[in-house]
């Protein structure tokens, strides 16, 4: 049995344990109150969290005066096109052009033997001299014959023979003066030359072949390049701006590269044909050119731009500005706190990289060209220079 003395000094140790305990976890309670509920300092208490912007690049909505086009594929087609052949038969002389060569009209392109038709236009002159010698000798036998008759020497019916004698004569003078410039003609077609002015192309004859008038293939081909045409199809519902067009004098064609990737030439619309396609429901065209440059060539296809008229004052954003989604088309703006808005927009014609607004944007509007992929509306947008937005982004 143990002794009061020393229960109660094994008590009193326990004790004291106790107490502390309690007295710890009341000053881990008081310091952790005074963290939570203590008031912060005006630094903390005025700190927000940071907001992110994207980055955007951007453009100004503009008013301008823009040009409506209707475009369309189109063929360079020649204003003319002769195969160049031979009037008359004989031997080729002398081919004096060389493929490929640009050519004026009335330049030579080749000489044939000329010799027979020299002898044949001399035999003709001949003719016409001696006819024309015994018809002078009959008009002067018809004087003599005309006075005798008067003093009745010689009869009525000699004098009319004689009459007769000298017309005849005078016919056949006239009929062998129309040998002469036969024969003439004749001879002059044995120099070819070119009818009109182009390029000619593939030689088709040799020098010293026999040619003939009734040969079908030609001695050569020549390409008129200047002027030069485009003909290209557009729907039946523009026709009657076309025709308002040339009306007016102001149906102006452009030509580029089939890609569009290059300017061509200038030129004016100079044909509509007379009825639509009832099967495609297109209308054919026809511009002029003058090809000063031969840009254009017989053949190729390019892509043909007709102005139709010119929209006036219209408000227009570039084009990567307009977006899509199943509800339209829509643009976002960056309005005065920096936050991009989403507009829904109606639009008129697109022309180059420019498109027209009829609705939604107003003179002078910031519209996001890059970075629209990352925006919101109501996002903030941090404006970086064209290109940085979608680096970006990536």
């Amino acid at each position: 049995m143990s002794s009061p003395l020393v229960a109660e000094s094994t008590s009193r140790p326990r004790r004291s344990r106790r107490v502390l305990l309690i007295g710890s976890a009341a000053a881990l309670i008081v310091v952790v109150f005074a963290f939570v509920y203590a008031p912060r300092s005006s630094g903390e208490a005025n700190t927000t969290p940071k907001v992110a912007t994207i980055p955007v690049s951007v453009g100004q909505a503009e008013q301008r005066d823009v040009p409506v086009w209707v475009s369309a594929i189109g063929t360079v087609q020649p204003l003319n096109v002769v195969t160049v052949k031979t009037r008359v038969d004989g031997q080729l002389d002398k081919v004096a052009f060389t493929e490929g060569q640009m050519v004026k009209a009335g330049d030579v392109l080749a000489q044939i033997d000329s010799r027979p038709f020299q002898a044949a236009l001399d035999q003709a002159q001949a003719n016409m001299r001696r006819d024309d010698a015994q018809r002078a000798n009959a008009e002067l036998d018809l004087q003599r014959y005309a006075k005798l008759s008067s003093l009745q020497v010689v009869p009525q019916q000699q004098l009319d023979a004689q009459k007769a004698q000298a017309q005849s004569l005078l016919a056949s003078v006239a009929s062998d003066r129309g040998a002469v410039d036969s024969a003439r003609l004749q001879m002059g077609f044995t120099r070819i030359t070119a009818p009109i002015s182009g390029r000619v192309g593939q030689r088709l004859v040799d020098q010293g072949s026999q040619v003939h008038a009734s040969d079908t293939t030609g001695l050569v081909t020549i390409t008129q390049l200047q002027p030069i045409t485009v003909t290209f199809q557009v729907p039946q519902d523009v026709l009657p701006e076309v025709m308002q067009a040339q009306a007016a004098g102001q149906a102006k064609v452009v030509a580029s590269t089939r890609d569009g990737s290059r300017h061509l030439a200038d030129g004016e619309l100079v044909f509509v044909d007379s009825q639509v396609d009832a099967g495609t429901g297109q209308i054919l065209l026809k511009a002029q050119f003058t090809n000063e440059n031969r840009m254009l060539w017989p053949g190729e296809f390019v892509a043909a731009r007709l102005l139709l008229r010119v929209q006036p004052q219209a408000v227009v954003v570039p084009s990567r500005a307009v977006q899509r989604d199943q509800n339209g088309a829509y643009v976002y703006v960056v309005d005065a706190d920096h936050a991009a808005q989403s507009r829904p927009v109606k639009l008129g014609v697109a022309n180059g990289d420019q498109q027209v607004v009829e609705q939604g944007i107003h003179v002078g509007d910031t519209v996001v060209l890059d970075g629209q992929s990352q925006l919101t509306p109501g996002a903030k947008v941090n404006v970086v220079q064209p290109g940085a937005a979608a680096g970006a982004s990536s």
